[in-house]
């Protein structure tokens, strides 16, 4: 399960020490953990991380494949976290210790900054190859970061990138060594984790609008 930490102004969240699937109580914890960046009343500034070989392999299809009827409400969940993440009101970046597959993947586009780890891991979308198209949120969401280039390449290939790779294409903004992952994460937004909240949340808001209206849509 998710924990949070904190580190002056930095609020680490730890996804966990497995593949880091979306179950639903791994969201709800998630949710609770945001709640609690949120309503800080001092600066802050949110890292997210996973532990080991994976930041996060996304949906938990073994769950979603045992609940069928529950699809409809787990997608709704998984696209609020990441319009919550998209628009948090403070600085936010994904540090990629390791794979980030699928809707794990969108959830480290969905924060401002990512930093990925240089020497091993992949960035992949992999829907066009086990066939599951996009959701218009979850397609929204990566466009919203990407340029068209970039998502035709990572969106319809599958095609899996490395660190190095990554930052090429502007799937990440950084590719560093294993032990700096954590500590470059932190210094990128440790300077901006004075701004106003209401300011960088209308801000971002106004900046995703789009993206935030097709991951909250009934028919995304």
């Amino acid at each position: 399960m998710p924990t949070l930490s904190h580190q002056d102004s930095v609020f680490v969240l730890d996804l966990g020490d497995g593949e880091n699937r979306f179950s639903p109580e791994w969201l709800q914890k998630t949710h609770t953990h945001l709640d609690t960046i949120g309503d800080h009343d001092g600066p802050a500034a949110l890292v997210t991380i996973g532990r080991g070989k994976f930041y996060s392999n996304g949906l938990d299809l073994e769950w979603l494949m045992a609940n069928g009827d529950q699809a409809e409400r787990y997608v709704a969940d998984v696209h609020e976290l990441f319009a919550r993440v998209l628009t948090l009101p403070v600085p936010t970046v994904a540090a990629v210790n390791g794979h980030a597959f699928g809707a794990g993947a969108m959830l480290a586009m969905a924060h401002d900054f990512r930093v990925m780890r240089a020497d091993r891991g992949f960035f992949c979308f992999p829907e066009a190859d086990i066939n599951i198209p996009f959701t218009p949120g979850m397609a929204a969401l990566i466009q919203s970061k990407l340029t068209p280039a970039a998502a035709i390449a990572s969106m319809t290939t599958g095609q899996r990138f490395g660190g190095h790779k990554a930052v090429e294409i502007g799937l990440v903004d950084a590719a560093v060594g294993e032990d700096e992952v954590l500590s470059t994460a932190c210094e990128r937004v440790r300077a901006l984790a004075g701004k106003d909240k209401g300011t960088l949340g209308a801000i971002k808001s106004t900046m995703f609008a789009s993206a935030v209206e097709a991951l909250r849509s009934p028919k995304s």
